[in-house]
């Protein structure tokens, strides 16, 4: 009995010593991480971030992670995976994976023009031609040449809404607005055009956007600490707040504002571990047990529609109302958020089953914009460079 215990306990040690192995080989090496958590550190330190975090997945589990200075600086509340951060633009992803679903229910097609289930758009300018020749996948892939903000009218003082709160109001403006270029022939970031999907949703569905991504995305991922606009009160104890830095101080922008018309374009609140559900769903590596949408039409979302351009090397594409960028003979797949003091991102690599995910909760005394697009090129290259060409058999 003896003999075999011990045999037993080696064949464990054997698995154990391959397991590992095979790990470490398609994983990166703790030097890369280490070059990616202190350049994290210094640059959210330079720009006098109160709180982040950066996170990589591979193959559905937290392979790294680091939580960075506060998400409440009067609480000294730290961040950890627990801290409900803002989101911004990566909820456009789930109004993408809503018309998906939709389509896949046969409930509507991509090529549907946009005036079929919205006709008030027609009152829109178009001198290229009929606001009938604008559909739901360029809406998606950001080509309708509608303008990118939603609202262009100033909005300053206190008293004003963050964004309109009514569809009436944006029907109001339409004959005020105008299509920019033949629509379809290039990108052009727009949201307005991810209201219009959230609407048609609603149309199709019966439910408020909100309610119908609760009901099909949120709870069957487990994402219960996920939410749009105001806080539920048993969460607000995980909430972050949100800071300006001027002047040598930390200002505080407050945990709660209410994106309006605009929620189906930015306004999802989200745990960290939550958003870990959501990108292992996007990854194939989710394990609620539901079918949330099928792995042809995520990746149907990750085609490149349309070109956007080159820089420093990477060269950049979009899909459907998801990015993809290319360099080093790789490719990754995400998106990017901004509002209300809130910058996150993130990008999957497919072939290796990889993922990264940041966010962070100041405006700081930089560029946080340029701050993120340098942390994500770095990402790039000391992280999945060493993933993919293991997944690639280089």
């Amino acid at each position: 009995m003896k003999q075999i215990c011990s045999f037993s306990g080696l064949l464990l040690l054997i698995f154990l010593f391959n397991f590992m192995c095979a790990y470490s080989q398609s994983s990166f090496s703790d030097d890369a991480w280490n070059r990616v958590e202190n350049r994290f550190n210094d640059m959210l330190e330079d720009n006098q971030v109160a709180g982040g975090a950066l996170l990589v997945l591979k193959n559905g589990k937290v392979a790294e992670s680091h939580y960075h200075g506060y998400a409440d600086l009067e609480e000294e509340r730290l961040t950890s995976e627990a801290t409900i951060f803002h989101w911004a633009s990566l909820t456009k992803t789930m109004t993408a994976v809503a018309i998906m679903q939709l389509r896949d229910h046969g409930i509507l097609n991509l090529d549907d023009a946009l005036t079929g289930y919205l006709p008030e758009l027609r009152t829109i300018h178009n001198p290229n031609g009929s606001m009938d020749d604008l559909t739901i996948r360029m809406a998606l892939n950001h080509s309708t040449g509608l303008r990118n903000s939603t609202w262009p009218w100033g909005g300053s003082e206190d008293w004003h809404p963050f964004e309109p709160t009514e569809w009436e109001q944006l029907v109001a403006m339409f004959p005020y607005t105008n299509v920019e270029f033949q629509p379809g022939s290039r990108h052009s970031y727009s949201n307005p055009a991810i209201i219009f999907l959230g609407k048609i949703i609603e149309k199709l569905s019966g439910d408020p956007w909100e309610v119908y991504v609760d009901k099909n995305i949120l709870k069957p991922l487990g994402m219960h600490h996920s939410y749009f606009n105001h806080t539920p009160y048993h969460l607000l104890p995980y909430r972050t707040n949100s800071y300006i830095y001027r002047n040598g101080t930390h200002n505080p922008r407050g945990l709660d504002f209410h994106t309006g018309i605009t929620t189906s374009n930015g306004g999802l609140n989200a745990s960290v571990s939550d958003m870990v559900r959501y990108l292992n769903f996007l990854s194939g590596q989710d394990t609620s047990g539901f079918e949330i949408l099928s792995r042809s039409s995520i990746e149907e979302l990750w085609k490149t529609e349309l070109p956007i351009g080159e820089d420093d090397g990477i060269r950049s594409s979009v899909g459907l109302s998801f990015f993809i960028e290319e360099f080093d003979g790789m490719r990754v797949i995400g998106h990017t958020g901004t509002q209300w003091s809130n910058y996150s991102w993130f990008y999957i690599h497919p072939e290796s089953g990889a993922a990264v995910l940041s966010v962070t909760n100041t405006d700081g005394q930089y560029d946080m914009h340029r701050f993120r697009r340098e942390m994500s090129r770095f990402v790039f290259r000391e992280l999945f460079t060493v993933m993919g060409r293991d997944s690639l058999g280089r």
